[in-house]
């Protein structure tokens, strides 16, 4: 069982003069799964995984049956807390879509001609028993949103800035205050956490998903 207790002081920067009307919503499923949707489009990453593997997160068979139609799914790697090859494909012959991952990077590089208003940035990232693992940086609608995944060294988030969003691992977090060195996103979300981890991440910025579908909303 780990136990990681660490406290943040932060600065919260105002974004004065959203549309309120208009956001991006993020629901977490579980492990590194969330579901990121503008209303318009809709995006899972690393979801569908194996529900339960390596004693992570289990799911209610309802998140495979209420996947949105023609969505885009984004995965980082593809150990089985992560992806699953049979929902996945069950998914794309149900409900259309379309999958990325370390198998077609350089098809990932051009979703942005796909939906309006979205960019994707591709970071080739360490983990451990995973050849091709990456590490991807999201901007849509002008937010920046990075996911993390697995990775294990923090060198690659620690040169992005201006973050809206980071989602972390808490083993990543734990690195990052070890550096001492700025850690340059307005949030942050830690997921990936295992139902016996015993962790607290305190902060004004940090949010510990530890709540299956909870929703962030990122108004642009």
């Amino acid at each position: 069982m780990k136990f990681i207790l660490m406290t943040f002081t932060f600065i919260f920067i105002l974004n004065l003069g959203f549309g309120q009307s208009n956001e991006i919503k993020i629901r977490y499923i579980g492990n590194c799964g969330l579901y990121i949707s503008d209303g318009v489009n809709h995006i899972y990453t690393d979801f569908p995984y194996k529900s339960g593997a390596h004693n992570y997160i289990e799911y209610d068979n309802t998140e495979i049956d209420n996947l949105k139609e023609n969505s885009f799914y984004i995965f980082t790697h593809k150990h089985s807390d992560h992806y699953s090859k049979k929902l996945l494909k069950r998914a794309l012959k149900t409900k259309n879509g379309k999958a990325f991952g370390p198998w077609n990077i350089s098809e990932l590089e051009k979703l942005g001609d796909s939906i309006p208003g979205f960019e994707i940035t591709i970071y080739k990232t360490k983990h451990l028993f995973s050849l091709r693992h990456y590490s991807y940086l999201i901007t849509w609608h002008g937010k920046r949103i990075f996911l993390s995944g697995d990775t294990e060294s923090a060198d690659t988030i620690l040169d992005i800035k201006e973050m809206d969003w980071a989602f972390v691992p808490a083993w990543l977090v734990a690195e990052i205050v070890d550096s001492g060195r700025d850690f340059n996103t307005k949030k942050i979300g830690v997921y990936h956490i295992g139902p016996k981890d015993n962790i607290e991440i305190s902060g004004p910025r940090v949010l510990m998903l530890k709540t299956q579908g909870e929703v962030i909303s990122i108004p642009y």
